[in-house]
């Protein structure tokens, strides 16, 4: 950062003499200094199921009743030049914050900062589960749905940074934060077996119904995440050069979960029965949890003025990640021969370049260019076993590879278009030969992504503007890869519509890496018609046409959203302000021999709201909001699917739809008792209604193989009420 220095001077007369005279003094003794604390209480109804959704951020999920502390410290001292803020919120929650700004303007600044953020689950979960939340659970089964015991699910996160700036030199400047967060707690998380496969045979009689189990084991959480970044920038009149650290250190308390199962448990009608003793050793097995792990990046970037209107931009970039905890310590056996740990490491290198210039008054352009590519150097070794058979993990390499070309042009004082092309690769490396792949019928090492993109931008007039932009892509890549199976590795299909060495009509291809056509477009209107009322409105819509070499999979997604936003002065006293939105997604997939699927997601989002201020001292406002959310699963079946397939639909009717709606009304008064103090009474009324068939349908809950059953009132109404005091120090 460059820094300028002016002065100015007096001719030395009487009357400058008498000027300097007067404000020497005064500036010496300037200081400024404010304080304002605010104090509150407030109440909520309901019962804590009733404030499920509403408490999930706000710390009062489980509390009726709270009180309020809120500090606000601004001290500018002109004589010594420094400059102090602290900014404390909700100080007496579960949410709170401390931000603490000291400064020497243009030589030094020195920040800190500690914040608290506790977070719900809206599910309660019901279960007989000892030790729940813990990395040793004791699964106990239920007589009955409903009996156990209800447990709430939350995460409580805890920073602290610090940071500084120094300007060494007018030209050169360093920087460094850090930053630790901890989180603790537990969250929805589980496990579950199928035995029927032919290389796990622990069915049993009954096949399917003795081997099958699902387990709600809630995830412990007790981690640690150090973030240290660190910056010394320098800076000429042309040429502008950083160099940077970025250290991630990632600490996990937990590293396994080994829950404890019982002899019996439920089969998937809710009956129970004895698990046969291969069931039982694939339940019990250790869970690894999220590992130690720490990544640390050098880079360097800058930019350069070439000329008055050309400049070029540029960013190298060095990163090395690593894991290697120990499987001993962590519980786990049964390792490869010769590997304590993982080893885990991946090298990333980046490398960016860009060039903006605008060689005319109304031409501007823009190239850009970004090459990244990751080395995975992690040991290969045979991990995966299945009766006698042996597979490794596989090395995971990958190089991505983005440029961008843009144009901009100035018809005239009303119109300015641009166009603009991208392209991307990404090259996922070569598959490891002695590793496997199951449940997808082809893998693809290369695809690209070229794009075309155009907008043009009118000032229709000095109260109407809009915009259109359109953009089309398509992806293709490199031939498919058909996984081998037991045998290991992959094969490289030429021609996929061969007969003899092609796909079967019902593969399924991942949509991420199937030829994709996409088209975009969108319209943006800005309306001020006078100086009291303002209005925006955006349309987009777009589509996506995936092709592969089947008849199955995902096949098409659509997407439309509308939106408008107001804004309106009724008076000099009172503001008006509403917006309202609505969105579609469809997504359109079918599966060989089981369903087609049209899914639909509509969201709606509206709200009103206005403040004003009818006397000096009074200003009062209120918003009203509500926001629907609802997921369709339009079913039909695929011409090859069974009768008893047929038969469910028929009975069931398909799957029900997920629908999420709130209402929301809050309403404020503030009213000054003096010029130093002021009350506040804040008014919230909130209304929330779930239906998601996922937990349960119809009254009857979803039941993992123990009883446990997790769910959330259908409907949930809070009220809100609360009064907060503000005073400014003298």
């Amino acid at each position: 950062m460059t820094r300028s220095n002016s002065s100015f001077r007096f001719h030395r007369t009487v009357l400058a003499l008498a000027v300097c005279a007067l404000f020497v003094p005064v500036h010496a003794q300037t200081k400024v200094t404010e304080t304002t604390i605010s104090a509150g209480l407030g109440v909520i109804d309901g019962s804590k199921a009733d404030r499920a959704q509403f408490g999930q951020y706000n710390g009062l999920r489980k509390h009726s009743a709270f009180a309020t502390l809120d500090v606000d410290y601004t001290l500018r001292d002109e004589a010594t030049a420094r400059w102090v803020d602290f900014l404390g919120a909700n100080l007496l929650g579960d949410t709170r914050e401390m931000n603490l700004v000291v400064k020497h303007p243009g030589d030094w600044k020195f920040t800190a900062d500690y914040n608290e953020l506790v977070r719900y689950d809206p599910y309660t979960v019901n279960t007989g589960l000892l030790g729940a939340g813990s990395t040793t659970p004791q699964v106990v089964l239920l007589p009955t749905l409903g009996s156990g015991f209800d447990f709430d699910l939350k995460t409580k996160r805890t920073g602290l940074g610090v940071g500084m700036t120094k300007w060494l030199s007018p030209a050169l400047q360093f920087e460094m934060d850090v930053k630790t967060e901890k989180k603790e707690g537990a969250r929805l998380f589980g496990i579950g077996a199928t035995c029927v496969s032919a290389f796990a045979p622990c069915g049993g009689i009954g096949g399917a119904s003795t081997g099958w189990a699902a387990l709600l084991l809630p995830e412990p959480i007790n981690a640690n995440h150090v973030q240290v970044e660190a910056r010394l920038s320098y800076a000429l009149e042309k040429l502008r050069v950083n160099v940077g650290y970025y250290g991630s250190i990632y600490r996990n308390e937990n590293a396994t979960l080994i829950p404890t199962i019982p002899g019996s448990l439920n089969n998937p009608v809710g009956s129970p029965f004895t698990l046969n003793p291969g069931l039982r050793a694939m339940l019990s097995q250790p869970v690894a949890l999220a590992p130690d792990n720490q990544a640390h990046q050098l880079d360097v970037g800058g930019s350069y003025r070439f000329t008055g209107k050309t400049t070029g931009n540029f960013k190298l970039a060095y990163t090395k990640a690593t894991q290697d905890n120990s499987y001993a310590g962590a519980g786990l056996v049964g390792a490869p021969a010769g590997r304590a740990s993982l080893d885990g490491e991946a090298v990333t290198t980046l490398a960016k370049f860009g060039v903006t210039s605008r060689p005319i008054p109304k031409l501007s352009l823009l190239a850009d260019w970004r090459y990244e590519n990751k080395d995975d150097n992690t040991p290969i070794a045979a991990y995966n076993a299945l009766g006698s058979r042996t597979w490794t993990n596989r090395a995971l390499p990958y190089k991505k590879t983005h440029g961008k070309l843009q144009a901009g042009w100035q018809f005239s004082s009303n119109y300015r278009g641009s166009i603009g092309a991208d392209f991307e690769a990404i090259d996922r490396g070569v598959f490891t030969s002695s590793g496997a792949i199951f449940g997808t019928s082809a893998l693809r090492q290369k695809t690209q992504e070229t794009g075309v993109n155009a907008e043009l931008r009118r000032a229709m007039s000095e109260d109407f503007s809009t915009a259109l932009t359109l953009s089309s892509s398509r992806r293709d890549g490199s031939n498919w890869l058909r996984p081998n199976g037991v045998a290991g590795g992959v094969t490289e299909v030429a021609n996929p519509n061969d007969p003899a060495t092609g796909f079967l009509s019902s593969s399924i291809f991942m949509p991420t890496l199937a030829d994709r056509q996409r088209d975009k477009a969108k319209l943006f209107a800005d309306w001020q018609p006078n100086k009291d009322l303002s209005l925006q409105f955006s349309v987009e819509a777009g589509k996506d046409s995936y092709s592969a070499p089947t008849s199955y999979g995902l096949q098409k997604t659509d997407m439309n959203q509308f939106s408008v936003d107001m804004g309106y002065e009724l008076s000099s006293r009172w503001a008006l302000n509403a917006f309202a939105s609505r969105g579609v997604q469809t997504l359109n997939q079918s599966r060989f021999g089981g369903a087609v699927m049209a899914f639909e997601n509509t969201s709606l989002n509206a709200g009103i709201g206005i403040t004003g201020k009818p006397i000096s001292k009074l200003e009062v406002g209120g918003n009203l909001s509500y926001a629907s959310d609802k997921s369709i699963y339009a079913q039909t079946l695929d011409t090859f699917a069974r009768a008893d397939s047929a038969a469910l639909l028929a009975a069931t009717g398909g799957l029900p739809n997920v629908v999420y709606r709130q209402t929301s009304l809050s309403l404020f008064g503030k009213y000054a008792l003096s010029k130093r103090s002021a009350v506040r009474i804040n008014l919230v009324h909130q209304r929330a209604s779930v239906d998601d068939w996922t937990w349960g349908y119809n009254g009857v809950p979803f039941a993992y193989s123990d009883g446990t059953t997790v769910a959330q009132n259908a409907t949930q109404k809070v009220s809100f009420i609360g009064v907060t005091y503000i005073y400014q120090l003298p």
